[in-house]
C-alpha cells in the first residue's frame, strides 16, 4: 500500500511529540524526586513549645520516675559520690569560720579514707595537668591558696596544708569539687569524676611534697613502733620458755 509524502511527515511529526513528552515526563519525576520535604513542615510536636494536645500545654513529653541513661546507673556510690556506702546521711560535717571569713570543714563525715582508683603515674600526670587548668588559678601552684586570682584581689582560699586538711579523708575533696562549697562552686559540670580523682590524687602529692619533715617523722615513728613491737615479743617470748631450777630441772 502506497502512502503520499504528507502522511509520513504526519507519521514522524506524531512520533517526535510522543517523544518530547515522554522526555518532559521523565523530567517533571526527576525533579519531583528531588524535591526535600522538611521534617519542620510535619504536623509533629516541636520539644519546649506549647500544644493543646496534652493537658499540661507541653510539647515535650517528662521521663517516667526513675529513669535511668544507660550506663549511667553509677552504681558505685565511693567512686561517684567520695561518700561510704553505708555511711549515715543524716549526721552533719561541723563547720568553724577562719579570720578571712571562709567557712571551713572541721568534721567529715561518710566520706571515704582510701582512693576508689588505682594510684600510678599516669593518674598523677593527669591529676597535675586538670589541676593546673582548673584549680591553680585560686589554690597556686602548691596548693597553699595563693594563686594569680587571689594575688588580684579575689578571697583567699584555706591552704592545703594545715593539719586539718593534711588529715582530711579524700572524699572531702572529691565532694567539694562535685558540689562546691563556701565561696568556691562547683565544677562537676567542668572536670569528669575519672579526672577529679586524678585532682584528688595529685592534692595529696603535693601535701607530701610540702611536708617532708612530717613524712619523714612519720616514718621514724613507723619505724620505733616497729622496733617496739619486735622487742616485746622477743621479751614475751623469753619470759614464756621454760626455766631451770636449782636442780637442773625444768619448771
Amino acid at each position: 500500500m502506497l502512502t503520499n509524502k504528507s502522511e509520513v511527515q504526519n507519521s514522524k511529526t506524531k512520533v517526535g511529540k510522543w517523544t518530547l513528552f515522554g522526555l518532559l515526563l521523565i523530567s517533571f519525576a526527576i525533579l519531583v524526586s528531588g524535591c526535600r520535604y522538611d521534617m519542620q513542615d510535619q504536623p509533629s510536636l516541636k520539644p519546649y513549645k506549647e500544644s493543646d494536645f496534652f493537658s499540661d500545654k507541653k510539647g515535650m513529653r517528662d521521663l517516667p520516675a526513675g529513669t535511668v541513661a544507660r550506663g549511667q546507673l553509677k552504681e558505685d556510690k565511693a567512686y561517684y559520690t567520695g561518700k561510704k556506702e553505708n555511711g549515715d546521711s543524716s549526721v552533719q560535717a561541723e563547720t568553724t569560720t577562719d579570720a578571712t571569713g571562709n567557712t571551713l570543714v572541721s568534721s567529715f563525715p561518710n566520706d571515704v579514707e582510701v582512693l576508689p582508683v588505682a594510684v600510678n603515674k599516669e593518674l598523677l600526670d593527669r591529676g597535675q595537668e586538670r589541676y593546673n587548668i582548673y584549680c591553680i588559678v585560686c589554690h597556686g601552684p602548691v596548693g597553699k591558696g595563693d594563686g594569680m586570682v587571689v594575688r588580684r584581689g579575689y578571697p583567699q582560699p584555706p591552704t592545703y596544708h594545715d593539719d586539718r586538711l593534711r588529715n582530711a579523708p579524700v572524699g572531702h575533696f572529691f565532694d567539694v569539687m562535685t558540689n562546691g562549697w563556701g565561696k568556691m562552686n562547683s565544677y562537676a559540670s567542668q572536670i569528669p569524676v575519672a579526672d577529679r580523682w586524678a585532682i584528688v590524687a595529685y592534692i595529696r602529692t603535693l601535701q607530701v611534697s610540702q611536708n617532708p619533715s612530717e613524712n619523714k617523722s612519720s616514718e621514724e615513728t613507723k619505724d620505733d613502733k616497729s622496733a617496739d613491737t619486735k622487742k616485746n615479743e622477743e621479751t614475751t617470748k623469753d619470759d614464756s620458755s621454760p626455766k631451770e631450777n636449782q636442780d637442773g630441772g625444768k619448771k
